[in-house]
């Protein structure tokens, strides 16, 4: 299959166009039929392409020298979207001129220009920021919302475990994904009225005979219990899913900045270092972010992936091999479907609410 090519805005994140076009050429040597709009500095992007022949020819190079800066608002930002990288590569899945669009930049810039350039979904009252964290199991977990929006009334949250669930299908290969909603606790009455109405509709509409969603809802899970692999989606508002995200992360450099200190803290630990380096090695790689990054933004009429700021070269190839998978699997098609699933009283009268965040 031909894939649509992939838009690149060159110029964001931490590092700009070197880690941008490394990442590029790494995920084009996995991938030789990945096709590239590489979107920034041309002068910029010709000279990082110098190192990369096979980018180079696989590539186009749309010009533009204006940059949305990590701290600049969205309401701001927002003007200069035909003039910067970052507006110029959702443009291009707008206009057709590219398939899906990568950017490493402001994550609340990126989300405002993507919904305003390409819309939600029909059915869809607000998109949702997903990405894959790592569990003890084989699979990665799904969660949204990761910030998208502060606040998640019951559409919002029976629209994100349906999306999520498509996702969670592609990536993870599950015929019926095990959705949770995250809550303070498991038991029925636990949480507020929003996430007890959403699991009675989930419920409902994932168990029926004919026409039900393809998927598993198992309920409420807690924070604590994200990880285990037990949950294939979790679901959640932006606001929690934000912090939730962060404590994670945290939790993650938090024992391996532990460990580094244990194991050079005597000549005998760090002979036990080397005895246990296989292990560490393995935890290492296991909970490093590069290589779980590529977050989505669902919901929308096209294909958006935000690469982590701090990104690595093998980061923006994950985040890139992340948006071509969305597109051969066709992400959009299967959400649309899904959505038909759910019957005219399922959402009937449960208005939508909730601020967008820019996180």
């Amino acid at each position: 299959m031909s894939l649509p090519r992939i838009a690149v805005d060159a110029m964001g994140g931490d590092e700009g166009v070197r880690v941008m076009i490394e990442g590029a050429a790494l995920a084009r040597r996995r991938h030789a039929d990945f096709k590239f709009l590489l979107v920034g500095d041309s002068a910029r992007i010709e000279q990082a392409l110098e190192a990369h022949p096979n980018l180079r020819a696989a590539s186009d190079i749309l010009h533009c020298d204006d940059v949305v800066s990590g701290d600049e608002l969205p309401s701001k930002a927002i003007r200069r979207a035909k003039t910067t990288s970052m507006g110029l590569a959702v443009n291009a899945v707008k206009e057709g001129a590219a398939g899906a669009a990568v950017s490493a930049g402001n994550t609340g810039a990126l989300m405002a220009m993507s919904k305003i350039a390409l819309r939600t979904m029909p059915g869809i009252d607000r998109p949702a920021l997903a990405a894959l964290l790592p569990t003890l199991e084989p699979h990665d977990v799904v969660m949204l919302d990761l910030g998208a929006n502060t606040e998640a009334d019951t559409r919002n949250l029976v629209q994100f475990a349906v999306m999520g669930a498509a996702y969670s299908r592609i990536v993870n290969g599950f015929e019926r994904p095990r959705v949770r909603l995250l809550n303070i606790g498991t038991e029925e009455i636990k949480g507020t009225e929003s996430l007890r109405e959403a699991a009675a509709l989930l419920a409902s509409a994932s168990t029926r005979d004919k026409g039900g969603l393809a998927m598993q809802f198992d309920g409420f899970v807690e924070s604590d219990k994200i990880n285990r692999g037990e949950t294939h989606v979790v679901v959640t508002d932006g606001f929690s899913g934000n912090i939730a995200l962060k404590a994670i992360e945290g939790s993650a450099r938090f024992v391996t900045d532990l460990l580094k200190q244990a194991f050079t803290s005597s000549l005998r630990s760090k002979i036990g270092f080397l005895v246990s380096r296989p292990a560490t090695e393995l935890l290492r790689h296991h909970l490093d972010p590069n290589n779980h990054n590529g977050a989505v933004f669902l919901g929308l009429n096209g294909v958006v992936v935000k690469s982590h700021g701090s990104a690595t070269a093998k980061g923006v190839a994950n985040a890139v091999a992340v948006a071509a998978r969305l597109l051969e699997d066709k992400l959009i098609e299967r959400i649309e479907f899904d959505l038909r699933q759910l019957s005219a009283d399922d959402l009937r009268g449960r208005g939508s609410a909730g601020q967008e965040a820019a996180s």
